[in-house]
């Protein structure tokens, strides 16, 4: 056994944060319009899409898929965003189910704002970054909807996950 945390798992606990997370936000839809200013969002549910699209943009990379363009990603409703949720874990399962040798190569990203010696990581490095991205932004969206009064009731650390 092997002691530390695998892709597999993070992967599960990106599933029930997002699953969590659709469920409180269906619950307080008035959530969905509290200002939000983290990475120029406009509004939690800006910011929502910003955390799906993302993981479905990081799995198309990850495939060497064409990304899907911004443009073409729905601004809402709370559905429509959970399926870029869906379609990205699914891109992840199936990359995970390769064989592990095809982890070892690089990816090279056509992304500007990035200094050029970091548009070149690792695979594996990519996979780690997409899967935990999410959650790190779940963590800044719990804070905003505590202080908005939008308390969220499912414990979304690692330590409450069925993961491990």
């Amino acid at each position: 056994m092997s002691v530390g945390v695998t892709m597999n798992e993070l992967l599960i606990w990106l599933d029930e944060s997002a699953r969590s997370w659709k469920a409180h936000l269906e619950a307080n839809p008035e959530l969905l319009e509290v200002p939000c200013s983290i990475g120029g969002a406009g509004t939690v549910q800006g910011f929502v899409r910003h955390i799906w699209s993302a993981e479905l943009r990081w799995a198309e990379r990850l495939a060497d898929l064409p990304l899907t363009p911004r443009e073409e990603i729905p601004a809402g409703p709370v559905s429509a965003l959970y399926e870029l949720h869906e379609r990205a874990a699914a891109g992840f399962r199936e990359l995970l189910a390769a064989p592990e040798e095809s982890w070892n190569g690089t990816i090279v990203m056509d992304v500007p704002w990035l200094p050029e010696k970091s548009r070149t990581i690792s695979r594996r490095k990519a996979l780690a970054h997409a899967l935990f991205h999410s959650q790190r932004h779940w963590a800044q969206l719990a804070t905003l909807a505590r202080e908005a009064g939008f308390p969220v009731k499912s414990a979304g650390d690692l330590l409450f996950s069925s993961a491990l």
